[in-house]
């Protein structure tokens, strides 16, 4: 085993280079193992409750890290060769062996040249395995019409030969694997036709590179040849959470003080007769509610109760919510938000600030990010875990980071909000892309795109490009949550815009200045002055069928589009015309351009 030095950012270990992935170092390719090969001495444990409660029983932990030179005794983590077969730069001989100097493992081959990694790899289409292509069985499987061809029998192991011919024009056509024991040879344009390894009887061995292949392993899918470098190969599936006080929503404090009122128990008791009714009725007009909340409540007992853990997002939304009522914020620890009231607060245009409901500067906040598992090929085949480590005998390892940083949370009207999206031309607008997710299988792990989500998903990344120019930070480091659900207990409705490093020191601040009502209002504006007019229109805001998989509307690169690391859903469920408006669709802020204009004409 040759040992390599390279050093990763420590967030890299996550993604785009996390357990599961191919990594480019110093001329070589190398796949990282899984976390059941760790050293747990070198890897300190992350603790965030939030988070493992979503995941599941296990142990979150943070690559090695070091600081200055690596040294032999410094802490790593593994990585296996792969693939294992290379050519050689000068001599084009193809092998998977390594040559040797001085008993030391070297990337040489035996005539001094340097080995290549092979360009192309067998990706399983549902099972996410991935293998070496077997280049010599390969060489000599093919078209042949005899049957009792010798090359069948071919014993020259060590003979393949990586060929290129400038006379076979450009392209795979110029590229071949030769074998110069048979002279057998095949191009690679062979190798990437729809099930050209199955024809050829390559079969899926069921399990990654650094696994040894078990006999009872089977997978019945099929191989295909893939690039080594495609990003298909690694879709990384990632689950984070803000590391924040878990605060009680106000739908549970309700449900408590009806629990808890001196005639509840008649409620109950009662079942659902005309007394109970009217005893509901008194309830109801104590504590600020429905009877039919009351009633409902009754007869549901403690089953419809729900921890703020199970959804990372509720935990989170309600302690924005009483952050942004708290003024500034005089508090230490890890979450610091200073909340403004609008319009209390907030001076702006009418036609937007009355679709806010707050803004929040926030100072500090802790993220943890976990490695749950990654897939290959397409996003709905089989999830292969971070930890392939046997199971039940220990708690499985997530790999985990923590991340300091600051942002800016808008939160808008709940009011406003509901009786824009109960428009029927809008609620139209939101079913195409819903139709679209409920026909692909593996978009479920997408949102709801309900109006609500669609138009504050689109405005965040509006947001976003227009922060990028202010903030001093690029747009890829910066992050997107948003809260928007209307089947919640308590509604959502917000966006959270942020930026966080992996270091204890955190940022710098130039994205939560931008937070003060002054500045932020201004910001908004023009975000939505950028979206007026894209590059692309009319083609844009007339189309309904862009982006991937066709799950956005009128939404491109040219006026929404943010990169794919800053956003939960892969730049997917976009819409301009939900947000100002366009045809007989009447956007969420439709309204605040025509406003402001008119305004700056008088």
């Amino acid at each position: 085993m040759e040992r390599i030095v390279h050093d990763l950012r420590l967030s890299e270990t996550i993604t785009p280079f996390g357990v599961g992935a191919i990594v480019d170092v110093l001329g070589e390719s190398l796949i990282a193992a899984d976390t059941s090969w760790w050293e747990r001495k070198y890897a300190p444990e992350v603790s965030c409750d939030r988070l493992l409660a979503r995941l599941g029983p296990g142990v979150l932990r943070q690559p090695p890290a070091h600081a200055g030179r690596a040294a032999k005794e410094t802490a790593h983590l593994l990585y296996w060769r792969f693939p294992a077969w290379r050519f050689c730069e000068r001599c084009s001989r193809l092998s998977q062996s390594s040559g040797k100097n001085k008993g030391r493992w070297i990337n040489r081959c035996e005539c001094g040249g340097n080995l290549v990694p092979m360009r192309y790899v067998a990706v399983c289409d549902k099972g996410s395995h991935i293998q070496d292509v077997p280049w010599f069985k390969w060489a000599h499987r093919g078209n042949s019409a005899d049957v009792t061809d010798p090359v069948r029998f071919c014993r020259a192991y060590k003979e393949l030969r990586f060929v290129r011919s400038a006379q076979r024009g450009e392209g795979l056509a110029s590229l071949s694997v030769l074998c110069t024991g048979c002279k057998r040879s095949r191009a690679l344009y062979e190798l990437v036709g729809k099930e050209a390894l199955h024809r050829d009887g390559i079969r899926c061995v069921g399990c990654q590179p650094w696994q040894e292949p078990a006999s009872a392993t089977v997978c019945d899918h099929r191989l295909s040849a893939v690039q080594r470098g495609a990003t298909g190969n690694y879709i990384a599936e990632q689950l984070s959470a803000l590391d924040i006080p878990e605060e009680v929503s106000r739908s549970a404090e309700q449900a408590d003080k009806i629990r808890n009122h001196v005639y509840f128990e008649k409620v109950v008791a009662d079942n659902g007769g005309p007394q109970a009714e009217m005893v509901a009725g008194w309830i109801a007009d104590e504590v600020g509610t429905t009877a039919a909340a009351v009633l409902g409540l009754a007869v549901a007992g403690d089953v419809g109760e729900e921890s703020p853990a199970l959804d990372l997002k509720d935990g989170e939304w309600a302690a924005f919510c009483k952050k942004l009522e708290g003024g500034r914020d005089h508090g230490g620890g890890d979450f610091v938000v200073d909340g403004w009231q609008v319009p209390a607060q907030v001076v702006g245009p009418p036609a937007l600030t009355g679709k806010l409901a707050g803004v929040g500067q926030v100072r500090r906040v802790r993220e943890v990010r976990a490695l749950k598992g990654f897939r290959r090929h397409t996003a709905d085949a089989d999830l292969v875990k971070a930890d392939l480590g046997p199971d039940g005998k220990r708690k499985p390892i997530y790999p985990a980071i923590e991340l300091f940083g600051e942002g800016v949370f808008l939160r808008f009207d709940e009011d406003q909000l509901s009786a824009w999206e109960s428009i029927p031309e809008v609620r139209a607008r939101a079913e195409i892309l819903l139709e679209r997710r409920n026909a692909r299988p593996w978009a479920h792990r997408l949102a709801v795109p309900e109006p609500r989500f669609v138009a504050l998903h689109t405005i965040a990344h509006l947001l976003i490009r227009r922060l990028a120019f202010a903030s001093g930070y690029s747009s890829a480091s910066l992050q997107e949550r948003i809260y928007a659900q209307s089947d919640r207990p308590d509604r959502t409705a917000g966006i959270l815009i942020y930026t966080a490093a992996g270091d204890a020191q955190g940022t710098l601040g130039g994205l939560v200045r931008l937070g003060h009502p002054d500045k932020l209002v201004p910001l908004l504006l023009a975000a939505l002055g950028d979206a007026d007019v894209c590059s692309n229109d009319p083609v844009c805001i007339e189309s309904d069928r862009q982006g991937s998989s066709t799950l956005n509307l009128s939404a491109c690169h040219g006026c929404a589009l943010v990169s794919e690391t800053s956003c939960e859903t892969g730049n997917r469920l976009l819409d301009r015309q939900l947000v100002l408006g366009g045809g007989t669709v009447p956007g969420l802020f439709d309204q605040v351009l025509e406003e402001v204009r008119r305004t700056a004409g008088r």
